[in-house]
């Protein structure tokens, strides 16, 4: 091999290499479009927390740095354990996100297979989508005024209504009764977000195909029979989706008890939620640490309570496909 021969190979070593380093240089170029959101999502998702587990795990009543905080391990969540005042609001919260999501589902689902069924073709499902969903966009600040008006005790347009009506002989305190508490701010959190569920599920419906219901007419099945053979069905996916983002909203309610009441969770503590205990135990009671750990404990029960919505919406299928592998 000549010398021309040795220069030629060297010049295509250093090609090939000079090659790879910018074809390894190219490679990174993602990264540094991706890093932005990396840097916001790490800073102001992961790190709040995993200091909020740190807190838990401490006495820290907000007053100087954390590294004034005494570290006392797991007793906080020991005490959430045996806290009665947790389990109350634990089940004020279950029954207020019960009934609203009663109410919610059962308009949504109504609405959506009445704008939905071939038979009657309604007209006009994009002005009724556009007032069902108006709600949802008011604040919860205007909403939670609104209402605190409509239902005022001596000079609320709800009870002068009934009085003219004659269907009542006094005013009704509807905001001091427990039940009757509670009642209104399921009614008002489903007359809220039933818009939102029924256009989720009106473009769930949408999307189930034609013929279905088309060849069911035709061998004469009636309304229930496309309802439960077919609708529902069809419609488990979005249904499911309904449910668990339904829980996770549900167990957070908080911001209309606060401001319909003392934001104690008056009367009685019928209203006191569990996010309400738990910004009063730390905004109030200056107890973060202890604050922290019930955040921890709604996050296992928002878990929890999701696996069992899965669970049970899917356990049907689940059992088929075992059967089939036998």
């Amino acid at each position: 091999m000549n010398k021309t021969d040795d220069q030629t190979v060297a010049a295509d070593s250093t090609a090939a290499v000079s090659k790879r380093k910018t074809k390894k240089k190219n490679h990174n170029h993602p990264y540094f479009y991706i890093a932005p959101f990396v840097i916001v999502f790490l800073s102001f998702n992961i790190y709040p927390i995993l200091l909020t587990f740190y807190y838990s795990l401490t006495n820290y009543t907000g007053l100087g740095g954390i590294e004034n905080a005494d570290f006392v391990g797991f007793e906080n969540y020991a005490r959430l354990i045996g806290d009665s005042f947790f389990y109350e609001a634990f089940f004020n919260t279950i029954k207020i996100w019960g009934v609203n999501f009663a109410i919610q589902i059962t308009i949504a689902m109504g609405l959506a297979l009445l704008f939905s069924d071939m038979r009657l073709k309604l007209k006009g499902l994009n002005t009724f989508r556009a007032l069902f969903f108006l709600p949802n966009i008011i604040t919860i600040a205007s909403v939670a005024l609104l209402f605190s008006i409509l239902l005022d005790w001596n000079y609320g347009s709800l009870n002068q209504m009934l009085l003219t009506l004659n269907l009542i002989d006094r005013p009704i305190n509807w905001l001091n009764d427990p039940v009757l508490a509670q009642g209104w701010v399921a009614l008002i959190g489903a007359w809220m977000w039933f818009g939102n569920t029924f256009i989720i599920l009106m473009a769930g419906i949408s999307g189930i195909p034609k013929d279905f219901y088309e060849a069911a007419y035709i061998d004469g099945a009636n309304w229930w029979d496309t309802f439960t053979k077919i609708t529902l069905p069809q419609l488990k996916p979005i249904l499911l989706y309904v449910f668990i983002t339904s829980i996770i909203g549900g167990l957070q309610i908080f911001d209309l008890p606060l401001l319909m009441t003392d934001g104690r969770g008056a009367p009685r503590g019928a209203l006191n939620t569990m996010v309400i205990y738990l910004y009063n135990q730390g905004f109030s009671y200056a107890n973060f640490g202890y604050s922290a750990a019930i955040a921890y404990g709604l996050f296992i029960i928002t878990i929890v309570f999701s696996a069992i919505t899965f669970k049970t919406m899917y356990r049907s299928q689940v059992k088929v496909k075992k059967g089939g592998r036998k």
